[in-house]
């Protein structure tokens, strides 16, 4: 037998309990991962909430992203062995002893990078670059407003496209948030509760606007994300509240600016495969590089998802909380 951590219906984090579960055998396109570690998302929480569309084919358990040790292999799989040391992209699963994965969602563990932290790396990477580098096409040179600082997306996102060139503007709510926005490489950094993050992004690009933003607030950040823009800028929403709100389609043609909204678990394989080849190529070797690194806020062990998920909500992190499956 193997465990995971389960919950019969949504609740406070103490709906979370370690139970045993049956081995897992991979299809002919999926690899097994013993894993060692997992990384906790936003999503996890809604999920657990009862909040969050969950795929027909994802796996019961929580967890979108883990790393370990593959254990087996499907029949057509030849890029992956028993015994290769991974990190991958998951459409659920990972609070779990095993995983099973579509081989195209797996990535090497980047050199200088260890099992812990590499858990923390599949989401965010896989969000970032998809809507940021496949989407926006932020650019060197250019601006972007990132909102959410001390998340494991912001965390992320900053550096990352710090890396490749373009200057960082990015929102907190804590003065303590703020300031690890400005070590992670930001060169503007706004605490919301105490200043107009429209009026500062504006006054840090001289009234200009920014190319691009990443946003995890959602429909009430709207209008006010649309001021921010200069034209022909891209404002992609990864995340938030997802009611009803009014979009001025005037104001949006008149700055030539386009909107996303996108979510990463309910893509397509095929969609995945292209997001994982291109994080693989061109995200990975910045780890490698030292340009980015992974920012982890607390590591606690797997069984023990449910005091995770309680730090998580306290909003008290910078980076990433991760769940630590290796022997105790």
């Amino acid at each position: 037998m193997s465990g995971a951590i389960l919950f019969d219906h949504p609740g406070e984090p103490d709906v979370l309990q370690w139970r045993a579960v049956e081995r897992l055998s991979p299809r002919p396109h999926e690899v097994v991962i013993k894993v060692a570690a997992a990384g906790i998302n936003n999503a996890d929480l809604l999920q657990r909430r009862g909040h969050y569309p969950v795929p027909s084919w994802a796996p019961r358990p929580l967890g979108l992203e883990c790393s370990g040790t593959i254990t087996a292999v499907g029949a057509d799989v030849a890029a992956w062995s028993p015994g290769d040391e991974v990190c991958a992209l998951l459409d659920g699963g990972g609070y779990a002893d095993e995983v099973a994965v579509p081989a195209a969602q797996v990535m090497p563990i980047p050199h200088g990078v260890d099992v812990i932290e590499a858990a923390a790396i599949p989401e965010v990477a896989a969000t970032v670059y998809s809507n940021l580098a496949m989407i926006a096409g932020l650019a060197k040179g250019q601006t972007v407003l990132i909102h959410g600082a001390g998340g494991g997306i912001g965390t992320f996102a900053i550096q990352w496209a710090t890396a490749i060139g373009a200057h960082v503007i990015t929102t907190a709510g804590s003065d303590a948030k703020v300031q690890a926005g400005l070590r992670l490489g930001a060169q503007t950094a706004i605490n919301y509760r105490e200043r107009d993050f429209v009026a500062a992004t504006l006054e840090a690009t001289g009234g200009r606007g920014v190319d691009s933003i990443l946003d995890v607030v959602g429909a009430e950040y709207l209008a006010r994300n649309l001021e921010c823009l200069a034209p022909d800028g891209h404002l992609v929403i990864i995340g938030g509240t997802t009611g009803s709100t009014p979009l001025d389609v005037g104001y949006l043609m008149s700055k030539r600016a386009t909107v996303s909204a996108t979510m990463l678990r309910a893509r397509p394989l095929h969609q995945k495969a292209d997001i994982i080849s291109g994080v693989t190529r061109d995200v990975l070797p910045l780890f490698v590089s030292g340009a980015v690194r992974v920012v982890v806020d607390t590591v606690i062990p797997l069984p023990e998802a449910a005091r995770a998920h309680q730090l998580l909500e306290s909003k008290r992190t910078v980076g990433k909380v991760i769940l630590d499956n290796r022997p105790q």
